[in-house]
């Protein structure tokens, strides 16, 4: 089971007052094989990640649902989904071509903006995917420990069938993607998602930490966990590395430019590099609270918020934050600029627009 539960979205659970992977009332279906319902309320629910598809907003969260706003958040349709499955992280790699991920280890598959999803994998299929893959290269391994190592953990993963989550997905472009969650999952996609293939493998995490966040920032690949785990892609070896960090908490979230990269997490943590995660620096946030999402505006600000509604804003490439006024701060897990002076958040209470008033 997912033991170890993600600290954020425990966190954001505990607020909003639900359990994540409750079914729909009145059905006993598999979630996995139960449409999303359509609802007036779902705007006001409990919503974990935002992307932008085009110049159109998609939103997802508890029970499936999935919101899509072509005003910058002023008014909402819900989409057609397949599954009922809580939805953690979404991604448009294009403007039709979109990818969700979520509890019961579900994925969903877009090619039309998010009007429409299918899904193309789950828990007991990924597990069965992954169980496969590993006994085909146990039989010509070189180390046959390690081969074993990787086929019993394969063979755990199909057991549990859909109790592990998917906790984001990250699109370098339309061909190439990874999925990562619970106790150190990542799948590779080099063909739009028309396969999957784990890397277990191809990672350092040998405590099988849980991965939070996926991210191509300046050309590389990033992911970030638990306990100061953040890697990246080593390409000419084929393998997500360990970075050395200052810091051993930990990390929801990526963000940067060509210039620089961010990680975030808890107790207000901020780590920035400027030579593409070889060093790193602590920048000062004057929070003590779980930094959960950010995004970069078209004026190239980096924007950063936390669980308890605070909004950071940086406009020298994440050097330094100030804390900006907002009317009505809501807990955030996801955000995305909404204007030249305005941006869209997600959480546990829904949807809402903030402007931003004048820093502090």
């Amino acid at each position: 089971m997912f033991k170890r539960t993600a600290a954020w979205a425990l966190t954001l659970a505990a607020i909003a007052g639900t359990t994540l992977a409750a079914a729909p009332a009145g059905t006993s279906q598999d979630v996995l094989d139960t449409p999303s319902v359509k609802s007036a309320l779902a705007p006001h629910a409990l919503i974990n990640g935002l992307a932008l598809a085009g110049e159109r907003v998609v939103a997802v969260g508890q029970r499936g649902h999935v919101l899509l706003s072509d005003d910058l958040g002023k008014s909402w349709q819900q989409a057609a989904v397949p599954s009922s499955s809580d939805l953690v992280a979404v991604a448009f790699p294009s403007a039709r071509q979109g990818w969700a991920v979520g509890h019961d280890g579900v994925v969903l598959h877009s090619t039309d903006a998010g009007a429409t999803w299918t899904r193309v994998l789950d828990g007991k299929s990924a597990g069965a995917l992954m169980l496969d893959y590993y006994r085909k290269a146990a039989a010509g391994a070189a180390d046959d420990k390690r081969a074993v190592a990787l086929v019993a953990d394969a063979e755990r993963f199909a057991a549990q069938g859909n109790e592990n989550p998917f906790l984001d997905v990250g699109f370098e472009d339309t061909k190439t993607g990874y999925l990562v969650g619970a106790f150190g999952l990542i799948f590779r996609t080099t063909d739009g998602g028309a396969s999957w293939q784990p890397m277990l493998h191809a990672a350092d995490n040998p405590k099988a930490l849980h991965l939070y966040a996926v991210r191509v920032v300046g050309g590389e690949v990033y992911i970030s966990g638990e306990q100061g785990l953040l890697l990246k892609l080593d390409r000419a070896g084929d393998r997500f590395r360990a970075l050395e960090l200052p810091y051993k908490g930990t990390l929801f979230g990526i963000t940067g430019n060509e210039r620089v990269v961010l990680a975030y997490g808890l107790r207000g943590t901020v780590l920035r590099s400027t030579d593409a995660g070889r060093s790193w620096q602590p920048v000062p946030t004057g929070l003590q609270v779980g930094l959960t999402g950010s995004s970069i505006d078209a004026d190239g600000r980096i924007v950063i918020v936390s669980q308890a509604g605070h909004v950071l804003v940086s406009h020298d490439d994440g050097a330094s934050f100030q804390l900006a006024r907002i009317k009505r701060p809501l807990p955030a897990a996801a955000v995305i600029a909404a204007g030249k002076d305005a941006v869209l958040v997600g959480g546990p209470r829904g949807l809402a627009v903030e402007a931003l008033q004048p820093l502090q």
